[in-house]
Parts: structure tokens; sequence; C-alpha cells
């Protein structure tokens, strides 16, 4: 359930970030973080994710994403503020 100072965006990582185990790294953080929410791969070649929880530790799986798994390279980041996600845990999709 969202609390007070919890924050919601979607991210979409861009560089080499698909073939790298990059979905996979990025639901093993954020569950260890206890984040809600989703990573896929979008047919454009960049990774997209939804990360809700405290705003300061969703801003640091962002911070993370930045370094990503070993094979990475991240280039960029864009962020764009998500209504509220309730719903438990933090999933895989299907490539968007």
């Amino acid at each position: 359930m969202a609390a007070a100072g919890d924050k919601s965006v979607i991210v979409r990582i861009h560089g080499r970030v698909q073939g790298v185990w990059f979905r996979a790294w990025t639901q093993e953080n954020a569950m260890r973080r206890g984040l809600r929410g989703w990573v896929r791969n979008c047919d454009d070649g960049t990774v997209e994710a939804l990360f809700a929880g405290p705003a300061a530790t969703v801003d640091e799986m962002i911070q993370a994403c930045h370094r990503g798994p070993k094979m990475a390279r991240v280039e960029r980041i864009d962020q764009t503020p998500a209504e509220p996600m309730d719903e438990p845990g933090f999933h895989l999709r299907p490539t968007a």
C-alpha cells in the first residue's frame, strides 16, 4: 500500500541493457530493497521499469540502475512520475 513519502516513477534505461541480464538484476535489486513494481524489455532496445516505494529507496534504486549488472553499459535514464502502485511484489513483464 502506498504511504506518505512514497514515490512511483517509470524509468526508461538506454544503452547496452538487453541481453546482459538487466531485467533479472533489476528485479533482484528492487526486491532486496522492498520496492513494488515491474521491469520489461522494450522493442526499441531499452529497458523500462516502474519503481514504487519510499522516495529515498526509489532514488537509491535509480542510482543503482546507472551502474546496472556487470555487462551493461547505461547511457542514460529517463524518468517520469507514475500513478502510485499498491500491488505487492516486483515482477518481470513481457516485452512491450
